[in-house]
């Protein structure tokens, strides 16, 4: 692994995978600028308020965001199994509030699987599906020294296919890119940091 790269994103295609955490909707919205095209996001009604199309706008053009707004969380999941499956969208957000039990977590692996989508659900920390293919957990990082306001810390909670692991990160919102940022004191030419 390079230290400009972290291997599990982007995010597996095909597979539906979790986040939680302080930052999960900033992940979420930088996991669907990765994706490609067209992309869901699925939020329940009771949750008030909706995702903001404008407030995506650092992370991907908000002409691509379709939003759904579902009275009950078997309907979010109605919906958003429905959009995995068509293989229509490249990536399916969907805000989760109540555990999944393992057939839901399956369908909705079985449908991403089939039309070839993404899915990502947001969940609260400690709630998860067996049937995920990786559950991160991401939060803002305070780095006095850098002054940067934009530092994340990503971490793999959950891996099926590989290890689990933390980078420090940083949105370019200029350039639409993620930066893999290095620990202080392990940036090149410090002392102890290789090159």
């Amino acid at each position: 692994m390079s230290e400009n790269s972290i291997p599990a994103f982007p995010l597996r295609k095909a597979r539906v995978h979790e986040v939680c955490g302080p930052a999960a909707l900033t992940f979420a919205a930088i996991a669907a600028a990765s994706a490609g095209d067209q992309v869901l996001w699925v939020r329940r009604t009771r949750l008030g308020g909706t995702v903001y199309p404008l407030g995506l706008a650092p992370f991907l053009d908000p002409s691509r965001v379709l939003l759904a707004q579902a009275d009950t969380q078997a309907d979010g999941l109605a919906v958003a199994e429905e959009a995995l499956r068509s293989g229509a969208l490249s990536f399916v957000v969907i805000d989760i509030t109540q555990p999944l039990d393992l057939r839901e977590g399956r369908r909705l692996q079985l449908a991403a699987r089939t039309g070839q989508t993404t899915g990502l659900c947001i969940i609260p920390e400690g709630m998860g599906s067996n049937a995920a293919e990786t559950r991160w957990h991401a939060a803002p990082v305070l780095d006095l020294e850098r002054e940067d306001s934009t530092l994340m810390r990503w971490e793999i909670i959950k891996n099926k296919t590989g290890t689990l692991e933390a980078w420090d990160v940083r949105w370019d919102p200029e350039t639409r890119c993620l930066h893999v940022v290095p620990p202080v004191g392990k940036r090149p030419g410090s002392e102890g940091a290789p090159g």
